[in-house]
């Protein structure tokens, strides 16, 4: 949800869509960070996978992950966490492999 300044109620901006592994919908997110051009980025941990919600699509896309369960360096387990540093490479707390992986900007 985001909230504008005074608001009275919020705005689902990602999901909302009951749980599932569409691209409209989050199952137990866990992380979630906002880039500089207001790209939402969820770690969304029981699908093993971190999305991006642009505003105003209905759909999100896949960034990391997204093959299911694993261990490879494609692959993610229970993604918790994002971060991105200076050079906008993005950073996920991969919990269930016990491991933060980075991934560089295209």
């Amino acid at each position: 949800m985001k909230w504008e300044k005074d608001a009275k109620e919020g705005v689902i901006v990602a999901g909302g869509n009951d749980e599932g592994d569409s691209l409209r919908q989050l199952y137990n997110p866990q992380g979630l960070i906002v880039d500089h051009l207001g790209h939402i980025y969820v770690a969304d941990c029981r699908n093993d996978r971190v999305i991006r919600w642009c505003e105003g699509k209905e759909e999100s896309e896949i960034i990391v992950g997204g093959y299911g369960e694993g261990n490879h360096s494609n692959q993610l387990n229970s993604p918790m966490g994002l971060s991105f540093d200076s050079e906008e490479n993005l950073y996920v707390v991969d919990w269930g492999n016990h491991r933060v992986q980075k991934f560089e900007k295209n």
